[in-house]
């Protein structure tokens, strides 16, 4: 589906799916759990999810001449912590806008994590004292102004890489290399679980899915706390990537399963639901999920396996998205373990 877009390549390849034997037995081995490890697909800073994105979208920056890449996220984003990579591996300048998207109070944490990292890789970021929204934000439009009018030639990639034109081509190809993977292992999965907040991740996946008729077995948990808005923005970026694909049929607001029950009580603030997840899954596979993201995205799934929502023997797809370095800025809360 990918083969007419240019790529550069950030990541290591196909990312492992690994089982989560101990887990799947912890609630009840009725459902099979399987983790693809996205969090493990880059030696940049990391890795994480932006990086499928980011290798269609730089073929693009490069092309424009840009000398600074500028994006936008929270204090603790991942996202940014990609652009600043990105940016140091392909040579470029990095500005990043770090809004106050996260109502949490922890002495560290505009000085830890993923905000440090890109620091570290020397991206120039200003912190700003703005609400969280998934929209196009005045603050990042503001910082592209500023580059221009210091002369700088800036290319514009928007919170989250969602809404750009090429956004939602990365996880089309996560699709297509889960239909490999499945050939190898000898069996299909049921359901693909995944986190959904800026939506382009989701909407690669819908897409990606939609070529064999699985478009509403990936099961999207809103980490957003502003679901409507968010279920709106998957289904746009979908049919703008259906498009550009030629994926031949058009998507409608019911292929797009988002499901609303974990976002509480804020964007970024995890509920003890959410760290007892966190917890348990480390507890258990030793893998490492974040408060932001994966934390609410694993809380969903246990709760949905624990409810039924899974029929039995169904095998069930975790996309691990990155974002750990995330847990940093909430030391206090996990300061016992």
């Amino acid at each position: 589906m990918l083969e007419k877009f240019e790529r550069y390549p950030l990541t290591f390849g196909p990312t492992h799916i690994e089982k989560l034997e101990r887990l799947s037995q912890h609630l009840g081995g009725k459902v099979e759990l399987y983790a693809k490890r996205e969090d493990c697909n880059s030696g940049l800073a990391f890795g994480g999810n932006k990086l499928r994105k980011l290798e269609y979208i730089v073929p693009d920056a490069i092309a424009s001449n840009a000398d600074t890449l500028v994006s936008i996220g929270g204090v603790q984003s991942n996202h940014t912590r990609m652009v600043a990579a990105v940016a140091a591996k392909i040579g470029m300048k990095c500005r990043l806008v770090q809004e106050s998207w996260v109502p949490h109070e922890d002495a560290v944490y505009d000085r830890v994590g993923n905000i440090l990292l890109s620091r570290v890789m020397g991206a120039d970021v200003r912190l700003v004292d703005e609400g969280f929204d998934i929209g196009i934000r005045q603050s990042w439009e503001e910082a592209i102004a500023d580059v221009k009018a210091k002369g700088g030639k800036p290319y514009a990639i928007p919170a989250g890489a969602s809404v750009h034109k090429f956004g939602g081509l990365g996880y089309v190809g996560f699709a297509e290399e889960v239909r490999a993977q499945e050939k190898e292992l000898g069996f299909a999965f049921d359901y693909i679980v995944v986190c959904t907040v800026t939506g382009s991740t989701h909407a690669g996946m819908l897409v990606g899915f939609a070529k064999d008729g699985r478009e509403r077995k990936v099961v999207g948990i809103d980490a957003s706390f502003t679901p409507a808005q968010t279920k709106a923005q998957v289904l746009d970026i979908a049919r703008n990537t259906a498009k550009l694909v030629e994926l031949g049929r058009e998507l409608v607001e019911d292929d797009v399963v988002l499901i609303e029950d974990y976002a509480y009580p804020a964007y970024g603030v995890p509920s003890e639901e959410t760290k007892e997840a966190i917890r348990l899954c480390a507890r258990l596979e030793g893998m490492i999920t974040d408060p932001v993201y994966e934390g609410k995205s694993m809380q969903g799934m246990i709760d949905l396996v624990n409810k039924g929502y899974f029929p039995k023997g169904s095998k069930v797809l975790y996309a691990h998205l990155g974002g750990a370095p995330a847990i940093n800025g909430y030391a206090y809360t996990f300061r016992n373990g």
